[in-house]
């Protein structure tokens, strides 16, 4: 984007409003839903995204709304930075984290192998991989920030969140019970759900239904994956450079300016100088970006595009998910 003379600034705010207003409304729709309904507020934005994406046409709202799909967008995983801190990490133990990172690479490794063995592009392996191995819809957005833009990478991203939110529902109610049925104590049971939910939010859902330090653990393990958002950004980056360069095209920046905000944040967070309520405040700013960005990019959608993707995306996020869970349940059952 060109530098805005402080003449213009005025005029561009009026361009975007309408577009942002729009994205803004969606988000507090899908947030009341999502509180009374207890469905995914990621999955309500979407759909009430889709259901007006009549506004992207050529009118008053489509600059807003791409920029809420693109700039919010970036702000949003940038303050996901205030979530975490680096004592959070070192509190769960080696043997958490080891957990985690194993399981979180190869998720990721296996899925950028299985979408080619099915016919699509490695980099829809690494975006629907790194949905179901870090943080859900979240991780799907981030990554799709850092991947190049492609003609089929929002219809893509919208799969994989749509995707990523169902298969999260159903975990939150489905693994309590594995845990249960395996017998799983308070704090191995924590890690398990931590490290094999999808959204951050259907983990606390999850962990708080069983007990007290279930919750607790699971909220920092599942702190751990979306740390691992950096580290696999990162590669992404890398891994779309080359891409670029195979096809001539722009390489983009090896760290974007969202990845290095994000790490510097988590950097000021961990020293505790930041008051409690400017990291809450910034953690739910984060969230409301990301509504909002989900909504604009819904609204950029037609229905029948996700439609037209086939059963075969379905059956890798769900054997991804399947492959999340027996892995994490092995190297729980090696590291005891």
């Amino acid at each position: 984007m060109t530098t805005l003379t402080i003449g213009a600034v005025p005029g561009h705010v009026r361009l975007l409003f309408p577009g942002v207003l729009a994205c803004g409304v969606v988000a507090a729709a899908s947030t009341f839903l999502s509180e009374h309904y207890g469905a995914p507020v990621m999955l309500f934005a979407l759909l009430l995204g889709i259901a007006m994406n009549f506004l992207s046409g050529e009118g008053a709202c489509r600059p807003g709304i791409e920029f809420a799909g693109r700039t919010l967008l970036r702000i949003g995983v940038a303050l996901l930075g205030l979530r975490i801190t680096i004592g959070q990490v070192v509190e769960l133990g080696w043997q958490p984290v080891a957990i985690v990172v194993v399981c979180v690479a190869a998720t990721i490794l296996l899925s950028m192998l299985a979408a080619r063995l099915m016919g699509f592009q490695t980099l829809f392996g690494l975006l629907s991989g790194g949905a179901t191995a870090i943080c859900g819809a979240s991780a799907a957005m981030a990554l799709a920030a850092a991947l190049p833009n492609h003609p089929l990478k929002e219809r893509a991203t919208l799969f994989t969140v749509v995707g990523v939110s169902a298969l999260s529902t159903l975990a939150m109610i489905v693994y309590p019970m594995i845990a249960q049925a395996m017998g799983l104590d308070p704090r191995a049971a924590g890690v398990f759900l931590g490290a094999t939910i999808h959204d951050v939010a259907q983990v606390v859902g999850a962990g708080y239904s069983m007990s007290q330090q279930t919750g607790d653990v699971a909220t920092l393990v599942k702190l751990m994956r979306v740390a691992m958002l950096l580290p696999v950004i990162v590669f992404a980056v890398m891994l779309s450079r080359r891409h670029a360069g195979e096809v001539g095209g722009p390489r983009p920046p090896l760290l974007p300016g969202f990845v290095i905000a994000f790490a510097l944040l988590v950097a000021i967070n961990s020293t505790g100088w930041l008051p409690s309520f400017v990291a809450k405040g910034g953690s739910d700013l984060s969230r409301w970006c990301l509504v909002a960005a989900i909504a604009g990019i819904g609204m950029k959608t037609q229905l029948k595009d996700l439609v037209s993707v086939g059963l075969k995306p379905v059956m890798l996020m769900i054997g991804e998910t399947v492959f999340l869970v027996l892995l994490a349940l092995a190297f729980m059952h090696w590291l005891a």
